[in-house]
């Protein structure tokens, strides 16, 4: 499929920043059809079964009444499930296989800050433990296990998690679990989600783990720069994933593909690979884009472009740590605009904590296969550092048509780099001797 790309300066008035954005002329490329699109022919409202959208009344039990009526009822083809114009209140719920959670414009639905009810789930077997603390973590504030053909969509309502409360928890140090997901599918295949804004999660936004077959496009996510762990979205231990088209502004990175956390992630042998990430604008204190640093059962063949970063700690962020094991390869990053940046691009194999003493310091992570291409940045404060680790060093990268430069009058920015070998085509400002050899031109062939 062809396309055409140009760059259009706008201005945000509400967010303080003027950035070039790219422009896609004809028809856009898209990855969304991996999901075949659901058509549902039964349709109920959350009113009928109690709902009450009125800021105050909980509603877990209309939740809850009106899913079990779809898990059990079984129409053919699925439900739909209409949330009409209104703030409602409830519990975390569990989602069912061949459903439809639309929610109409003006629709919120908001979680409770009742944690003394928020239940608890067993930890993921590929983390061993709580992200945070020891032991099992809170269920997700809307969670799915197991499901096939589910859709979270509609007329860009809101699903707000009213983090606030956990995130000074953490803070405070008064956690005794890890804070929950604000939407996490587990074991669950053909997922969509589309045209929701979801604000405020307790931790991270959108979390499919051991999925397959998952579509995220058209979304909106919000929250403060300084709400500590609100990753956008996490494709974690999962394949063919698609996200697109989205906006998404948090305290943590706006998308990073994981696969599971030392020993547990190794044993648990699930990689991520065939994640597309493509026309993603964000803001961040963390990383735009990012693979890691959790990365034990492997990350492959992971495609991102087209993306806008602005007021953000790092552009591209790829990070691993002795332990990790697994492996990173066959990663292509390209076109992307960034302004106003601390560091350009950033791989690191010293990166990330560790769930407990039992990690074994010679399980090394090998990354090979890392192609950074079309990368325009300003007012950037450091081009690049990539640091691999000496008994791994990371091969094969690739910088092609580079260019971060700095604010007008400071220090030009500069790369510092040890144990990476790699070539590199047009880059500027002119990158470490260990990405300038003649001998390894082979690693940017078919990339400039």
């Amino acid at each position: 499929m062809l396309r055409a790309l140009g760059w259009v300066l706008l201005s945000f008035f509400f967010l303080e920043a003027s950035f070039w954005i790219p422009i896609y002329y004809g028809e856009l490329i898209t990855c969304s059809g991996i999901v075949p699109i659901s058509y549902r022919n039964d349709r109920i409202s959350i009113t009928d079964f109690g709902g009450v959208g009125d800021g105050k009344t909980l509603n877990t039990k209309a939740f809850q009444k009106a899913i079990y009526r779809i898990q059990h009822l079984r129409r053919r083809g699925g439900t739909l499930l209409y949330v009409p114009s209104g703030v409602y209140l409830t519990d975390s719920f569990n989602l069912t296989s061949h459903m439809t959670l639309y929610l109409a414009q003006g629709a919120v639905i908001r979680a409770t800050q009742d944690i003394l009810n928020w239940p608890l789930i067993a930890p993921l077997p590929s983390y061993g433990r709580g992200r945070e603390r020891p032991g099992g973590r809170y269920t997700s504030f809307i969670h799915g296990d197991g499901l096939q053909d589910v859709v979270i969509t509609g007329e860009n309502g809101t699903i707000d998690g009213q983090g606030d409360i956990w995130w000074n928890m953490w803070r405070q140090r008064t956690l005794q679990f890890t804070r929950p997901n604000l939407v996490e599918f587990v074991n669950s295949k053909d997922i969509v989600i589309s045209n929701v804004v979801f604000r405020d999660s307790p931790f991270w936004n959108i979390h499919p783990v051991y999925c397959s077959n998952v579509v995220i496009r058209n979304i909106t996510i919000l929250a403060p720069p300084d709400s500590p762990n609100t990753d956008g979205i996490d494709p974690d231990s999962s394949s063919n994933v698609c996200i697109e088209d989205s906006f998404i502004s948090t305290g943590d990175d706006l998308v990073a593909v994981k696969s599971g956390w030392d020993e547990y992630g190794i044993a648990y042998g699930r990689p991520s690979s065939y994640i597309t990430i493509r026309r993603v604008t964000g803001t961040t204190p963390f990383a735009g884009i990012a693979v890691g640093s959790e990365t034990s059962g492997g990350v492959e063949n992971v495609l991102a472009e087209n993306i806008v970063l602005y007021n953000t700690g790092v552009g591209v962020n790829i990070k691993t740590n002795i332990g990790r094991g697994g492996f990173i390869k066959n990663i292509t990053v390209s076109e992307v605009f960034m302004e106003n940046v601390r560091t350009g691009i950033k791989v690191a194999g010293d990166t990330g904590d560790h769930p407990d003493n039992n990690f074994n310091p010679s399980a090394l992570p090998h990354v090979n296969n890392v192609v950074l291409k079309s990368i325009w940045g300003v007012k950037v404060e450091r081009a690049g550092s990539m640091q691999g680790l000496k008994d791994a060093p990371f091969t094969g990268i690739c910088l092609s048509n580079v260019s971060l430069q700095g604010t007008t009058g400071a220090t030009p920015p500069s790369w510092k780099c040890s144990d990476v070998s790699g070539a590199a085509i047009e880059v500027s400002p002119w990158p470490c001797t260990e990405l300038a050899s003649p001998q390894q031109g082979g690693s940017c062939a078919n990339h400039s």
